[in-house]
């Protein structure tokens, strides 16, 4: 597993515990940096800043996913795959980072599909190829 799958897992289960009220957003750096201590630190920044980055700008890419999930509420969704939803639209729309943007999808996907539900990775694919065009000309929007 590449490390940066390896930062995304874990991002992931730190917006999980936090979207499911199990971890404050307060507290969800303090758990990054206590529980995932054991990643280089390369990756560790990396997880870091999807966690941080996408708890700062939740509101934003909150509006962003509804606009595009037609019939489809937050709520409605499950806890996984909004974590991996907020996530990946963080890196593609906010992130300084400027990964590849079919890395970003891709990796969503495979993550869907690891720990969501069959069809997942399908509603993930959808959603995030709509989310794309948020990225103005390989730049973060609103950087």
């Amino acid at each position: 597993m590449s490390k940066r799958r390896l930062a995304r897992e874990y991002a992931l289960q730190t917006l999980y515990f936090s979207d499911t009220g199990k971890l404050s957003t307060d507290d969800s750096s303090l758990f990054a940096n206590n529980f995932f201590h054991n990643l280089d630190e390369e990756t560790f920044a990396f997880c870091k800043d999807l966690v941080v980055g996408a708890n700062t700008h939740i509101k934003e890419i909150d509006k962003i996913i509804s606009s595009k999930a037609a019939n489809w509420s937050l709520e409605r969704m499950s806890a996984v795959d909004r974590a991996i939803l907020r996530m990946a639209s963080y890196e593609l729309v906010f992130s300084q980072d400027n990964a590849p943007v079919p890395a970003i999808i891709d990796e969503a996907i495979e993550l869907a599909k690891k720990y969501s539900t069959e069809n997942s990775g399908k509603f993930i694919n959808g959603l995030l190829d709509q989310i794309k065009k948020e990225r103005k000309n390989g730049k973060a929007a609103g950087n």
